[in-house]
């Protein structure tokens, strides 16, 4: 099915412990807020003149690392897609999937609503 998706976010995963410093960090470093969202243990936002967002994601447990959000208006659709290029699913968490990629490190697939993603910000896959 034709559908678009981008890379929309770039997420910093931090156990509880450094979530408020490794928070007050990047928003020094990126000169804005990164405001808490829907779920409490995301604070994020567009980056400022940018299309990426970066969003710092309070672990429950495991090591710090970073990885990438792919947004897209057809979730079932993208995740079929980078399963055929060697991704595979690990878990679905609300509305999108967490993936593994070929070499073995996490991204998520999160739907958009439909009409957000267009020509002109997304890709299109057919």
């Amino acid at each position: 099915m034709a559908h678009f998706s981008r890379v929309a976010m770039v997420v910093i995963d931090v156990p509880t412990g450094d979530h408020d410093r490794e928070l007050a960090f990047w928003e020094a470093a990126t000169g804005q807020g990164l405001p808490q969202l829907k779920y409490p243990e995301y604070h994020g936002a567009r980056l400022h003149g940018q299309d990426l967002g970066l969003l710092v994601q309070r672990l429950g447990e495991g090591p710090p690392r970073v990885h990438l959000d792919i947004h897209t208006d057809d979730a079932e659709a993208e995740a079929r897609r980078l399963e055929k290029l060697g991704a595979q699913r690990v878990r679905q968490v609300e509305t999108w999937w967490v993936m593994r990629d070929p070499a073995g490190m996490l991204f998520c697939v999160v739907p958009e609503p439909v009409g957000k993603l267009n020509e002109t910000n997304a890709r299109l896959w057919e």
